[in-house]
Formats: structure tokens, C-alpha cells, sequence
């Protein structure tokens, strides 16, 4: 995933964007960047890689040489971005939140016309710079981003800061958020609003999927009206999104909270304690505590002072250290009890697996585990969730091998809560991660968690019922 931030303002916005941007750092451990335009100084821009550092530390020797009233800032999980681009329509700059499936097709349309591209990405075409041929394809940067609408398979929103303003085109299905915030004399659009309350934003409007806006220092006009249908990613509540941020109206935190005690409703044992995988296993947790009248405790503790959270170390040995670091189980309230653990989904399983070894070497007597979405069936072809090489990394997947000794099963009976296929999945993963019983959420409960309706929100992942 990716996140970003973008602000205009009778005056200079240089800090706004620097924090605004910063509180999108949860989205993305890659690249991040930030561009802005003066009169003075034209367009400037700065780009660091985050694989050695956090995003403060990178830019801040950065912002005392910036300045301007208008600018963006991106955190990314892949590309170098923003680009900054000359054509037809002016010079701009662009940051995208995005997933080209078709980019090679896309690629391979500009090398029959003899097209060059500068940049690159992990040693491929860069995808921000491929959405600025495809904007400046346009007549108009309206045109020029339908046309990216047009041609891209997956998922994009954009943001392009100009010398007149910045214009902000959310995908056309809405798979990822921008939302328009508003404080006296400046505008600012974001992927999270937890960027917005200690910058003094309100929330003024969700754009909707397709839509594009211009804003100015003086206020928003709509170009785009809003396409009808939505897909917007359930995951954003499940996982991706800051607890305080809000979604077509819903709060995170609050979903999370709805998700937890879901499960505790469909669970019918007495507990000693229950607690959250942390970060995001927190939420779901309070609301399955509450709920089921059981103490919420913290057996597992989350430190992360000593290394950025980004930071991979070249040996293996080195790197499994530093996840183990991250979580540290206390072992007084561990010890001769039975847990319920909330976690927000289950992947591949390997580090949850790790997990659960520790909670056993503690000596915990029985380990629960409760998960706040169901089982991940259907690998994500629409966003950046999970960079699997093999739909085996998949735990859904690889329990399903185990059980039907080959691979590429259909796996519509294994989706379905009703079918014993679907049960016969669910237990061979709980052997494969030592578990004493495990449970997913049913759709219909993250559905009804989340509170819009179904047909509005992506869960391809869980059925594979999305499409482009």
C-alpha cells in the first residue's frame, strides 16, 4: 500500500505537508517524497528511501529548503515518487496510490511508439511515471486522468500539484480513499484523516469512486462527477488504516471494535484473558473483551524504539532476531492460562506461527486464536496487499495442498462457510500453526462491522467476487 497527503494555503504549506505526509508513514516502508510549487522557485522536490530510517528523519533536513503555498508528499511501499513532468499541459507533478496489473501490456504499448521512459522501479518500468504519459495523453488533465481510468487494470488515485492548484482523481472504483479536508485559508486532501485533526483539518468531504476535484487556496470545484458503483477495499478497516481515521464516514477503530465483538458472539467458552496481536489485533480485541465480559490483558508487548520498523537486515539469521525483537511475551500472564488472541488476518501465517511457539515455550496453556476477517482464499489483484510469489505462500492455499496433495484448486467450496471443505481448511491450518482451535470471521459479520453495504465494498480476497 501507499499513502498520501497534499495541501494548498494562502500561505506557505511546506509544514503542513511535511506532517500531513508523515502521518502516513503505517502505509509504507519503501520510498517516500514530497514536491512543491512557489512562483520563486518553480517546482522542487525531494525523494529518500525509508529501507534505512523513518520519514522525519529523511526530510527533515529537507523543509527549511522548500518552499510554496501548494504541494504533496507520498509515502510509498514501491515506487520513487512523486514525478515531476513537462508537456503539453504544463509542467506538474504527480504521486499515485496504485496497482497496474496490465503495466507490461501498458509498457509494451509505449515501446510501439517509440516512447522512452527515465525512471524506474525495482528495476522495471516505474508505474507513477507510466500514469503521467497516460495524464498527459489528455487534452486536459481531465481527459488525460480518464484516460488513466480507461487503461489501467487494478487500482490508481492521484494526486497532480500544478502552478494553479492540486487536482486529486480517486480510482474509479474508489478501491482506495481520498478524502478533502478544510481549516481556515488552506485545503488539504488525504488518503488517512488521522493526518488531519493536529493540523486543524476537518473532514469537508469523501470524494467518491472516479471523482476529481481541483483545489485551490480559495475552495474545491468539482471536474468529475463520481461513478455509481463502488469497490472500495475492505481491508482498509480490517489492517491498513490508523485507528482514528474514517472511511466513506466509518470509523476504524470503531470497525474494528464492531469486528471483535462479532466473534466473541459465535464463541461460547470462558477465557482467562484475551488480547490482541499488536498493532492492528488490538482493536478487535477490546471489542471481543467487552463483549465477552472477559479481562483484556497484554500478554505480548510490541518494541520497536531500537529499529525502524522498515529496516531488513541482509542475514537471515539477523533478520529473524529483529521480528522476534518486536514482541516480547510476558510470561507472568501467559503461564498456566487459556487465551483468546484477536488478529486482523492470517497470510502466510509465518510470523503468527513464531507467535504462537513463544506463547507455548511461556508455558500458556491453551492458545486461541480469533480472526477479525475470514479466511484469504483469493490472492488481491487490485492493490498492493500482499506480495506473495506463489498463491502457495498462502496459508488458505497451503493447507489446501496438504489436504488434496496438489495445487491450484478451485477454491470457491473452500470459501464457503457451509461447506465441510471450508472446515477441513480451517483445521488443517490450525494444525499447521499449533493452535488450540482457531476461527475466522464470517463475511456477513465484517459486512455488517464495517456498515456499508456489501456491493460497495471489495472482499475479493475472501470470495472472489470483485472485478476491474
Amino acid at each position: 500500500m501507499s499513502g498520501f497527503f497534499g495541501s494548498i494555503s494562502k500561505s506557505d504549506c511546506v509544514s503542513d505537508v511535511f506532517y500531513g505526509t508523515d502521518y502516513h508513514s503505517h502505509l509504507g516502508t519503501k520510498r517516500a517524497g514530497m514536491a512543491f510549487f512557489s512562483k520563486s522557485k518553480g517546482f522542487q522536490r525531494a525523494i529518500h528511501s525509508l529501507e534505512d530510517g523513518y520519514f522525519r528523519n529523511k526530510f527533515e533536513g529537507d523543509i527549511s529548503n522548500f518552499a510554496g503555498n501548494s504541494g504533496i508528499g507520498i509515502i510509498s511501499d514501491t515506487e520513487a515518487q512523486p514525478i515531476v513532468v513537462t508537456s503539453h499541459l504544463g509542467r506538474f507533478a504527480v504521486a499515485t496510490v496504485s496497482k497496474i496489473v496490465n503495466i507490461d501490456e501498458l509498457e509494451e504499448r509505449y515501446m510501439q511508439q517509440h516512447r522512452t521512459f527515465s525512471e524506474t522501479s525495482q528495476g522495471a518500468v516505474n508505474p507513477t511515471e507510466l500514469v503521467s504519459m497516460l495524464i498527459a495523453e489528455g487534452e486536459d488533465f481531465v481527459s488525460g486522468v480518464e484516460n488513466v481510468y480507461d487503461k489501467v487494470k487494478g487500482s490508481c488515485s492521484i494526486l497532480i500539484l500544478t502552478e494553479e492548484g492540486i487536482i486529486a482523481a480517486r480510482d474509479k472504483l474508489g478501491r482506495t480513499p481520498i478524502i478533502l479536508g478544510k481549516k481556515k485559508n488552506a485545503y488539504a486532501v488525504a488518503f488517512e484523516t488521522c493526518a488531519f485533526p493536529n493540523l486543524n483539518y476537518e473532514i469537508e468531504k469523501y470524494l467518491g469512486p472516479g471523482e476529481i476535484v481541483k483545489i485551490t487556496a480559495d475552495g474545491c470545484e468539482q471536474l468529475r462527477k463520481p461513478n455509481e458503483k463502488m469497490q472500495i477495499c475492505s481491508f482498509l478497516w480490517v489492517y491498513y488504516g490508523y485507528p482514528p481515521s474514517f472511511y466513506e464516514g466509518v470509523n476504524v477503530d470503531e470497525s474494528r471494535y464492531n469486528c471483535g465483538a462479532a466473534l466473541a458472539k459465535r464463541d461460547d467458552f470462558k477465557t482467562d484473558f484475551v488480547a490482541g496481536i499488536p498493532d492492528s489485533g488490538v482493536g478487535h480485541a477490546m471489542g471481543y473483551s467487552n463483549e465477552k465480559g472477559a479481562p483484556f490483558k497484554r500478554p505480548y508487548s510490541t518494541y520497536t524504539p531500537t529499529w525502524p520498523r522498515s529496516f531488513m537486515p541482509q542475514n537471515q539469521e539477523t533478520r529473524d532476531l529483529v521480528a522476534k525483537m518486536k514482541l516480547i511475551p510476558n510470561k507472568s500472564l501467559i503461564r498456566g492460562k487459556k487465551g483468546v488472541f484477536l488478529d486482523d488476518s492470517i497470510v502466510r501465517g509465518t510470523q503468527l506461527k513464531d507467535n504462537v511457539r513463544d506463547l507455548h515455550e511461556a508455558g500458556i496453556k491453551e492458545v486461541h486464536m480469533r480472526i477479525a476477517c475470514p479466511p484469504l482464499t483469493y490472492p488481491c489483484e487490485f492493490l498492493n496487499f500482499s506480495r506473495s510469489r506463489s498463491n502457495l505462500d498462502l496459508a488458505t492455499h497451503k493447507a489446501v495442498k496438504q489436504i488434496e496433495g496438489k495445487e491450484n484448486v478451485d477454491m470457491k467450496d473452500y470459501s464457503d462457510t457451509n461447506n465441510e471443505k471450508y472446515e477441513a481448511m480451517v483445521e488443517q491450518i490450525r494444525k499447521n500453526l499449533d493452535l488450540t482451535s482457531l476461527k475466522f470471521q464470517k463475511l456477513e459479520d465484517l459486512i455488517e462491522a464495517i456498515g456499508l453495504p456489501k456491493e460497495k465494498l471489495c472482499t475479493h480476497c475472501w470470495d472472489g467476487s470483485s472485478y476491474f
